[in-house]
């Protein structure tokens, strides 16, 4: 039986239990591709799956992962459109992207700019497409409003500004790092702000002349939603993406502005809807108008220290795993 390396989780717990190990190489079945992976996106959903604190958990063992980026290795039946050797991103694994080859379903592969580094490739699926359905499925952006995406110095945030701006937006953006904010502003935030200053919330509200924002792209809600709400312009919309636990908000602050809390879930959009999102960063890949921004990377052996990272706050780019 052909093996391969690949990070398994034996029990739900902490960072420790991410080990490397050898596995059996899948094989690909009709409508499969197999991808030999050179790097893989971390993402922070991860880690609480791997904590065991996810409402959907896997079986164990499993493999964790669903971001990655490499050359098709070999391809099923009733495959079509694809070649051994072709690079390609992944966005969603049968078998999870922590490994040397991941099997895919040939919907969840997509062709990789030739422009474009495996890790930069690796860091697309997740971020991407999250930062696509919350601006425009979700928040329902529309040419010159404007988008404050509140935590945005992570691959979700980085992304959100990328395609904000595509569509017209005026984007404010806040990091917690003087090297982060620079980061936002070379991304194409109009103006980026320090969350942790006093203060900062006034400052994003004189930037709108006392109106507030028409949408904000919301990481940290269990932290930010209250704030949020009073930065809203009438009518204004959150899009949470991101949670750690319970909120207190005055729903006053939504009601004088009839304004709207959206949750985001990737997981829960339609399999037609996610090709369709695809499709459209597909054709923005193309033009190079979205283009990642990496962090830390480490190879796959440490990828416990790559779930720490991803959970530090102030460290900003997408963490990705070498392999």
């Amino acid at each position: 039986m052909l093996k391969m390396n690949a990070i398994r989780v034996e029990k739900f717990g902490g960072p420790e239990v991410l080990r490397i190990s050898e596995t059996a190489r899948p094989l690909p079945r009709a409508g499969q591709v197999l991808v030999r992976l050179h790097a893989a996106g971390v993402n922070p959903v991860e880690t609480y799956i791997r904590s065991g604190e996810y409402a959907k958990l896997p079986t164990l063992p499993y493999t964790p992962g669903t971001d990655g980026a490499g050359r098709i290795e070999s391809i099923g039946p009733e495959v079509e459109g694809f070649q051994t050797g072709e690079r390609v991103y992944v966005a969603g694994s049968l078998t999870g992207t922590y490994a040397e080859l991941c099997l895919c379903e040939a919907k969840h592969v997509h062709p990789l700019p030739a422009e474009m580094g495996f890790a930069e490739g690796a860091s697309l699926g997740v971020p991407y497409a999250t930062a696509w359905h919350a601006l425009h499925d979700r928040a329902r952006i529309e040419k010159g409003e404007t988008v404050l995406i509140h935590g945005g110095t992570g691959g979700v945030g980085i992304a959100s500004i990328q395609i904000a701006k595509e569509a017209g937006l005026v984007v404010f953006a806040t990091g917690g790092t003087e090297s982060g904010r620079l980061v936002l502003i070379e991304q194409g935030a109009e103006a980026a702000f320090d969350h942790h200053a006093s203060g900062y919330l006034e400052a994003i509200l004189s930037r709108t002349g006392g109106r507030g924002v028409d949408a904000i792209i919301e990481m940290l809600a269990n932290v930010n939603l209250g704030k949020d709400l009073v930065l809203l312009a009438p009518g204004g919309r959150v899009a949470v993406v991101g949670s750690r636990g319970a909120v207190e908000i005055n729903p006053r602050d939504a009601m004088t502005r009839e304004s709207d809390i959206r949750g985001v879930m990737l997981s829960s959009v339609a399999e037609g809807r996610l090709a369709e999102i695809h499709r459209h960063l597909g054709e923005g890949l193309s033009r190079g108008v979205y283009r990642p921004v990496i962090g830390k990377q480490f190879p796959l052996r440490l990828a416990s220290e790559a779930h720490e990272e991803v959970r530090t706050p102030g460290a900003h780019g997408k963490v990705v795993l070498l392999l």
